[in-house]
């Protein structure tokens, strides 16, 4: 089971400060088939959801960590596809050093990034709920003279799928990521059959292509 992109808790959340932080992924999650309301438009696409713990100071120099002294995190969630216009291409191109080539745009294998190392640019803006937010507005590559000093991952690196949900790591996640995942028609498939409605959603490919 994979997840490949094709061209066609508890305690206190602390928020990451805006700025251009040290992080790696550890996490990859399945979101299933969302609905998507854009300048009016209602589509209903695949998404996925790569988390980070970052490694990285505040403006004091002290490590950001959260209240149980652990790498705070930060989420971006993607429409599940390599299009030429897409975020998820964008980022991953931006995070490589390069752009696809057409071979590999045939089908991107997302556990390749479980445990790569990148710098995230986080700026802080204003919901439609009117709170603030932090979001990764974009996702580098680490410079070379980094590289020789990258600290110890903290999370083991991990990957969520529906079409074979590993239940232990689900029971980790929010409240509010199970009720997305739940609720879709993939997740709501199983308890009909014990075959999702979606196939795994971009396991076509038997060839792993490299991240970097």
């Amino acid at each position: 089971m994979s997840l490949v992109a094709k061209a066609s808790g508890g305690g206190t959340f602390k928020p990451v400060p805006p700025g251009t932080h040290l992080a790696r992924c550890y996490r990859i999650v399945d979101l299933g088939t969302q609905k998507t309301e854009w300048q009016g438009q209602i589509k209903h696409l695949p998404k996925v959801m790569l988390q980070f713990e970052v490694h990285s100071e505040d403006d004091e120099g002290k490590p950001l960590r959260t209240d149980k002294g652990e790498p705070m995190s930060i989420s971006k969630n993607f429409t599940l596809s390599l299009a030429e216009k897409a975020t998820l291409r964008k980022d991953l191109a931006s995070w490589r050093g390069r752009d696809f080539t057409p071979d590999e745009l045939k089908g991107f294998e997302l556990k390749n990034v479980l445990g790569a190392w990148a710098m995230l640019s986080i700026t802080k803006s204003a919901g439609k709920d009117g709170n603030e937010y932090t979001n990764i507005v974009s996702i580098s590559g680490v410079p070379k003279q980094m590289k020789a000093n990258l600290p110890e991952g903290h999370n083991k690196p991990a990957m969520f799928l529906i079409s074979a949900p590993d239940m232990e790591l689900f029971d980790t996640f929010s409240d509010s990521l199970k009720a997305k995942i739940t609720s879709t028609p993939e997740w709501q498939s199983r308890g009909a059959s014990k075959e999702p409605s979606r196939d795994d959603p971009f396991g076509d490919m038997t060839d792993d292509i490299p991240f970097n």
